[in-house]
């Protein structure tokens, strides 16, 4: 019996030998450089550390230090925000910077903790190629996500602020307009808020305010709107109502800063037939190239707005992905995997990165609501495993389609239909299945073709 060969694997390209190096231990005020390079006469190498304030001039001298020495390679912890002066003006100066995870890097227990032997362990870490680089952004992206996640912080705000508002009407006015409005959002809903700070307590007036729909539920409003409340609570109400005016205006005008910085990036405009590209090209029926947004939007639960924030967090440079799993494991949608010999246990759930998977869980929540291959897969996979798991699964998905749009910019959606999985079953197989199953029970099958 022959022995079976044995498995290659190839180093990857993060797995290089570096003999120039530089490591940076970086925290709120300064930060502690490790810089290893080739030993002169003979000598072996040798750390020089050093500590460097955490401002413009000192981390610009930095660079010019690190550029005279030929750094080939600078390695940064990934702690909180304060990585981000040294990345970007390293950068800036032509240096190549890499954000690593903490995870990655982390002290060896019985050793010793402090600044100095972390930037050293990093810079050794780094010159052996054992490190494996975090996703950072190019600016017209990072412009872009600074926009799309203040968008998202201020469309959060708004909701709490009709949560509040929620809470004032039944808490202290003893008002239930919630129980029978489907949201506070509504125009109706407003508008019987705003009668109720103006002072109006009558609920008949106060159901008459209901618009279309809502018409029929007037008896329903009538009660629910039946209640006390006092000079002070239309005052609170006022208060929340104008913060969610003050966040609206926000958030019309961070969607038009989004939709012109994306429009802007040149990898994510589309051409036209006659290979003219720019902002508004790629939108004709003829188009070789969809905008970046608009290739997106094909997918069923994606809307123009949340392609804008999904592009935000993955980038259009796909080569940063080898394959569609690397994407799905930055997004936290995949588990860890853990074996061991013959045993295979669940992994844990990864962090990745709570912005881009929020984005796809709404997107997979939508698309649950259509006819469409997502949707009828989110009904699938519900069915057996629940609908949490369904909205993860189908959000994977989506996210492997996202992958292959931003990869090959001329591809486009073309839905799968809801009967493409029933279509590819094998009939026989599933009778078969289901006749096991009944006799289990104890029952006898007999099958009768329909007629």
């Amino acid at each position: 019996m022959s022995k079976p060969e044995p498995q290659v694997i190839e180093d990857e390209e993060h797995q290089r030998v570096f003999e120039r190096v530089a490591a940076i231990d970086v925290a709120k005020a300064p930060g502690m450089v490790c810089v290893r390079l080739p030993g002169r006469d003979g000598r072996p190498r040798a750390s020089k550390v050093r500590e460097v304030p955490a401002v413009t001039s000192a981390v610009t001298e930095l660079g010019r230090r690190l550029l005279s020495d030929r750094v080939q390679m600078v390695t940064l912890e990934a702690a909180s925000d304060y990585w981000r002066i040294f990345c970007y003006l390293l950068e800036a100066l032509g240096l190549a910077v890499q954000l690593v995870s903490p995870a990655q890097a982390r002290q060896l227990k019985g050793r010793p903790k402090t600044d100095k032997h972390d930037a050293m362990r990093l810079a050794r870490l780094t010159e052996r190629g054992m490190l494996r680089p975090c996703f950072v952004p190019p600016a017209p992206i990072r412009a872009l996500r600074d926009y799309t996640r203040a968008r998202t912080g201020y469309v959060r705000e708004r909701t709490r602020c009709y949560q509040r508002l929620e809470k004032l009407l039944e808490g202290a006015q003893v008002i239930k307009l919630s129980s029978v409005a489907s949201k506070l959002t509504t125009e109706s809903a407003k508008d019987m808020v705003r009668a109720l700070i103006a002072g109006e307590r009558d609920p008949h007036v106060l159901a008459g305010l209901a618009r279309t729909r809502m018409k029929a539920k007037h008896d329903a409003l009538v009660e629910a709107l039946t209640g006390m409340s006092g000079a002070h609570h239309g005052e609170l109400a006022q208060l929340e109502l104008d913060q969610v005016k003050f966040l609206d205006q926000n958030i019309t005008q961070l969607e038009a800063r989004i939709r012109d910085t994306l429009a802007a990036i040149p990898e994510a405009q589309g051409v036209d037939a006659d290979g003219t590209t720019g902002p508004a090209a790629g939108t004709g029926p003829d188009a070789p190239v969809l905008p970046a947004a608009a290739r997106l939007a094909g997918i069923p639960g994606i809307s123009p707005d949340l392609a804008a924030t999904i592009i935000a967090e993955t980038g259009l440079d796909m080569t940063r992905f080898p394959t569609a799993a690397h994407l799905v494991s930055r997004a936290g949608l995949c588990p860890a995997a853990n074996q061991s010999g013959p045993r295979v246990r669940a992994g844990k759930k990864k962090h990745g990165n709570a912005y881009l998977r929020g984005a796809l869980g709404q997107a997979a929540l939508g698309a649950a609501r259509t006819g469409t291959f997502p949707g009828e897969r989110y009904r699938r996979v519900a069915r057996r495993r629940g609908k949490a798991k369904a909205q993860v699964a189908v959000a994977r998905s989506i996210l492997t389609i996202i992958w292959h749009l931003l990869a090959d910019p001329a591809a486009r959606y073309t839905d799968l239909g809801p009967d493409y999985v029933a279509s590819r079953t094998d009939r026989d197989k599933k009778i078969r299945n289901y006749v096991r199953q009944l006799q289990a029970l104890g029952l006898q099958v007999t099958l009768t073709p329909a007629a």
